[in-house]
């Protein structure tokens, strides 16, 4: 139990430096390993948070748009070489008419980003210039890409791209007449088994939920107060971000997907395979998959898939290590809070110590 004791003496630690407000779980197959709550879910009340809490996922969400664009495709009501200009009669705008569903999931697409965060840009930033409640529908962002120029061809490249997702949530509605939100409920969050995911509106009253805040600190790095987010983002979850989660859903959803429960054996196996190369990093090289992306080693074994996500007040993550069947789930109503707390995780998942 020395791992466990660690971990509980490090999350507290960083809930007293106020570096950390969230939950983490770590789940082996069918057996949990650690599960812990840390900060204030809602910091005006001093109501803290506790493992069904529900977080913001940010971008996560993705994970589910691609899961819902592979049922469509196991339908055959789309291929992953279906056109997107042709499919969604996008003629007019800077999109290449060879972008296809493929390169929108693996980010290859090259189309332009409403927010490029592999150039530094800040999502915040959109909504210093635009209300945030002016977008809604998932049609509502097109006017902020669709005329950018892009960044490469299609297929001669990999850039995380936002974006792209808001396009494949067009291409699901198109192709199941429902609304995004409505097509993820039934397919997806139903499916699963997710019992307390939802997509929540900001200006509404939701029980049990996080607030998301960051610190403001002076210049000696104290913190001298907290600032909410309510004014980052749109009011709503779209499909490149927003749907709200507890960890246990968001093992569940990911442990669903493998067990093939929302897609066929074929995409199943498709799903956790890496499909193009993004960038080298330590210990391998970075390749982007349907929605994860993997860590692949010299000898090309997976090491792990992940999705994170983050925004103003918001970051999570979930990392699978298929060789053990094990997940972490680190969700938090803090910017910074899951990017440090994942090394020390990591760390004692890879040497063993939690099992």
């Amino acid at each position: 139990m020395t791992g466990v004791n660690e971990l509980q003496q490090y999350f507290q630690a960083l809930e007293e430096e106020g570096r950390f407000s969230g939950v983490v779980l770590i789940t082996q197959g069918d057996s949990q390993l650690y599960g812990g709550a840390y900060g204030y879910a809602s910091r005006s009340w001093k109501i803290r948070n506790t493992l069904d809490t529900c977080f913001d996922t940010a971008s996560i969400t993705k994970l589910f748009t691609a899961v819902a664009t592979l049922q469509l495709i196991d339908q055959k009501r789309l291929a992953f070489d279906t056109g997107v200009i042709d499919f969604l009669k996008l003629e007019g705008t800077t999109i290449s008419k060879g972008v296809t569903v493929s390169h929108l999931l693996t980010h290859s697409s090259g189309i332009g980003d409403d927010a490029d965060e592999e150039a530094g840009e800040s999502y915040e930033e959109l909504w210093k210039t635009k209300p945030n409640y002016s977008i809604r529908e998932t049609a509502d962002f097109l006017p902020q890409f669709i005329h950018k120029p892009p960044n490469f061809p299609p297929g001669e490249g990999c850039r995380y791209c936002n974006c792209g997702y808001v396009l494949l949530g067009l291409l699901i509605e198109t192709a199941s007449g429902l609304k995004y939100r409505d097509y993820v409920r039934q397919n997806i969050i139903t499916q699963a088994g997710m019992i307390h995911s939802e997509f929540l509106r900001m200006d509404q009253v939701h029980e049990n939920v996080a607030e998301g805040n960051d610190p403001l600190r002076d210049n000696t790095g104290q913190i001298i107060g907290w600032k909410k987010n309510i004014y980052s983002f749109p009011p709503i979850g779209s499909p490149d971000g927003g749907a709200y989660v507890t960890a246990s859903d968001l093992d569940r959803f990911l442990r669903a997907v493998k067990a093939g429960e929302l897609l066929s054996p074929k995409l199943t196996e498709a799903f956790f395979t890496p499909q193009v190369h993004h960038s080298a990093m330590e210990g391998g090289t970075q390749r982007y998959g349907y929605g994860l992306w993997f860590l692949v080693d010299p000898a090309n074994q997976v090491i792990f898939c992940q999705k994170e996500g983050t925004n103003a007040g918001v970051s999570g993550l979930i990392r699978h290590f298929p060789k053990d069947d094990t997940n972490i789930v680190i969700l938090s109503n803090m910017e910074a809070g899951v990017w440090e707390p994942v090394r020390k995780v990591h760390e004692l998942v890879m040497a063993g110590q939690l099992a």
